[in-house]
């Protein structure tokens, strides 16, 4: 199946395919094979992260597709227990190990950790630039960073970052968020676009889908990027990983956009952890 996924151009010159295959949850065991078959469909953008203890398969995946390593973008994020300047090194090394290449193309500051390490997320992001300066991460960004987090680092720091990792779908569309990414040129990466399949059963999304004859799942990933939000939605399934690609062949009307978007529950719609209070370290 021919890549028909647009780049979309990021602040620091290079680009990303707005779509891309997420293995969060995936068993270790199962993330190589998954992956080959995503590559094998046609994705050439995967998000994985040390956290997710899975980066190992994502390369064996990369490898082993017979691809050259320029043709994918290959995501990766901070474990949360190492944003000490040295500790983010050593990590950071290890992610490369893992991989088995000499660089990312994206590295990420997981979650900011607002309560931990003395607030500090300031000296694990200008490590993150060290990465950058030196090559072995082409971009660098963050996940999970709130509007006043990303004030702190337009203010402490020198690199503004290229993408912002956060919850979002239409339960939780987190306009103010995605509104200070696009002021500041911050492209915003949507995590969780299904709402880990609570939205699929909403009444609005199963209408539209009924009207331009796809899925729940391909409308709410269409309307992702017809906003502009780079997803990667996962899946172990052929068959739905297949369908997750099939989204740039059907336009969703204003209508269709704007009963979507009107689905927003707030904070009331979030899935995962509010990322002001989060502050997990794996043992």
């Amino acid at each position: 199946m021919a890549n028909t996924v647009p780049d979309i151009s990021l602040n620091d010159g290079n680009t990303i395919p707005q779509l891309g295959f997420g293995v969060y949850q995936i068993e270790p065991k199962d993330t190589a094979e998954a992956v080959g078959r995503a590559l094998e469909i046609g994705y050439r953008h995967i998000d994985t992260a040390q956290m997710y203890g899975n980066e190992a398969g994502v390369g064996e995946a990369v490898r082993a597709s017979g691809l050259d390593r320029g043709e994918v973008f290959v995501t990766s994020k901070l474990n949360n227990g190492f944003h000490r300047p040295e500790e983010a090194r050593r990590a950071f090394e290890s992610t490369l190990s893992a991989l088995k290449t000499d660089y990312v193309d994206l590295f990420l500051i997981h979650w900011p950790l607002p309560t931990r390490y003395d607030g500090d997320f300031v000296s694990t992001w200008k490590t993150l630039e060290e990465f950058q300066r030196d090559g072995r991460a082409r971009s660098i960004g963050v996940s999970n960073f709130q509007v006043p987090h990303l004030e702190r680092l337009a203010a402490e720091a020198d690199v503004v970052p290229a993408v912002n990792q956060i919850e979002v779908h239409p339960y939780l569309t987190n306009e103010q968020v995605r509104a200070y990414g696009s002021k500041h040129n911050i492209l915003t990466e949507a995590w969780s676009p299904i709402a880990q399949g609570r939205v699929l059963d909403d009444p609005t999304i199963v209408d539209v889908a009924e009207q331009v004859g796809r899925t729940p799942a391909q409308v709410v990933l269409r309307w992702h990027v017809q906003r502009g939000d780079i997803v990667f939605p996962k899946s172990t399934t052929p068959k739905r990983i297949e369908e997750n690609f099939q989204i740039f062949d059907f336009t969703l009307d204003d209508t269709a956009m704007e009963r979507i978007s009107g689905l927003d529950k707030g904070e009331a719609g979030r899935t995962g952890p509010n990322p002001d209070e989060f502050d997990y370290i794996p043992a």
